[in-house]
């Protein structure tokens, strides 16, 4: 039970100075009074003190100043995020147990984080599951969460599948039944359906928020175009626009999220949730001896990532991760730390989704934020002629 009294000196001393008009009406006798509720209402206040459950700060409070975890609003919208999410692409109901996606969850729940990102797809509903279980037994409070899910593969039937207003509704509601909540903090669409016209989809959304399902939707994976006509669509019906896209970017991935989106940010206010800051682990640098046996692209599911990388491309770039190691030991930090803090440099990015198996690399990945400061403008520059891949835009948009 939480109980505040809010006092004050109101009638306990008389004014210095009497208007005109008026007498002054205090007395001693009610000065005395006046005193003796004070001293009792303190007194109530401090013994209910102690039974306050002090373990419910706010989560601002318990990891902002604690962690030095940073948050960013959601594109332009009034949702404040943590820089840095935990995803749960391929390992919740896939690579690791209940277990240990618990654990994971709580290192980044206790380190600040706030948002949490699934899909209907992943492990075919697997994770939607784990993650509201591990919401209900951790008791935290609904209200200091951020989760995301992704609507577009829910089934094997014609209509379980795509961005139909029947799928969109009928999606999320099995999403909101897998997870145990009563809505999502933002829903996403993912891919853009040409089967669907775009008016349909937008109003699928509009839908949704309204009936509190959901309290903002995004893209991912569209064009800026198509991103472009989703907003345009919003306006002229007086709909709910997106208010973020989710985007693969990384150190070798850069042109929708440099080039594209930031017009978008800035005319529209869409911002950016990029996913695979590690290129599928690429970037951790594991790969750069061949294709360890327990690895991700060992697998016969991900020969794509495989081939990626032994392919002459892949070769050049386990070459450029050798040179970016030498940067990484000058800031004192490791090669996914490094990659890690250069995408939060980018400032139409909201926050960046990690994906990890273990605990030790989860904590090692959130300590980006500790390097984000070290990446000045030389460094950048640095980084960017090894790379020798950044885009040049026709267009100065900070200006």
């Amino acid at each position: 039970m939480q109980v505040s009294f809010a006092c004050t000196d109101h009638g306990l001393k008389a004014p210095r100075t009497s208007e005109p008009n008026k007498q002054n009406t205090s007395s001693p006798n009610t000065a005395s009074a006046a005193r003796a509720r004070f001293r009792t209402v303190a007194l109530i206040a401090r013994s209910l003190g102690s039974f306050t459950h002090r373990h419910h700060i706010s989560l601002k409070e318990s990891t902002g100043k604690l962690t030095g975890m940073k948050y960013r609003n959601l594109g332009k919208s009034g949702l404040r995020v943590s820089c840095l999410g935990l995803g749960t692409w391929v390992t919740f109901g896939g690579q690791i147990s209940d277990e240990v996606a618990e654990q994971l969850m709580t290192i980044a729940y206790e380190n600040g984080v706030n948002l949490f990102d699934t899909a209907e797809v992943y492990s075919a509903g697997k994770a939607e599951i784990i993650l509201g279980n591990i919401i209900k037994k951790k008791c935290w409070r609904r209200s200091s969460l951020v989760i995301t899910t992704k609507l577009y593969w829910g089934g094997k039937a014609e209509t379980e599948r795509g961005l139909s207003r029947k799928h969109i509704i009928e999606g999320l509601k099995g999403s909101l039944q897998r997870l145990q909540l009563e809505y999502v903090d933002v829903v996403f669409a993912n891919r853009p359906d040409s089967n669907t016209p775009m008016e349909e989809i937008v109003r699928a959304m509009t839908h949704i928020i309204n009936h509190g399902m959901s309290m903002y939707w995004g893209t991912s994976r569209w064009s800026a175009m198509e991103i472009m006509e989703a907003y345009s669509v919003a306006r002229q019906f007086n709909l709910i626009p997106p208010v973020c896209e989710q985007a693969e970017y990384h150190l070798f991935q850069r042109d929708k999220v440099e080039m594209q989106l930031p017009e978008l940010y800035h005319k529209i206010g869409v911002g950016v949730v990029s996913w695979s800051p590690l290129a599928c682990g690429i970037i951790t640098g594991k790969y750069d001896n061949g294709i360890p046996e327990s690895s991700r692209a060992s697998l016969k599911s991900y020969q794509w990532l495989k081939e990626k990388i032994l392919s002459e491309d892949g070769r050049k770039q386990q070459a450029k991760l050798k040179e970016l190691t030498h940067i990484a030991e000058r800031l004192s930090c490791t090669l996914p730390q490094l990659a890690i803090a250069w995408c939060l440099r980018n400032e139409g990015v909201s926050s960046v989704l990690l994906g990890t198996s273990n605990p030790a690399q989860l904590t090692e990945n959130l300590g980006a934020i500790q390097v984000l400061p070290k990446i000045t403008a030389n460094v950048a520059s640095d980084i960017d002629k090894i790379l020798g891949n950044r885009p040049h835009s026709k267009k100065d948009y900070h200006h």
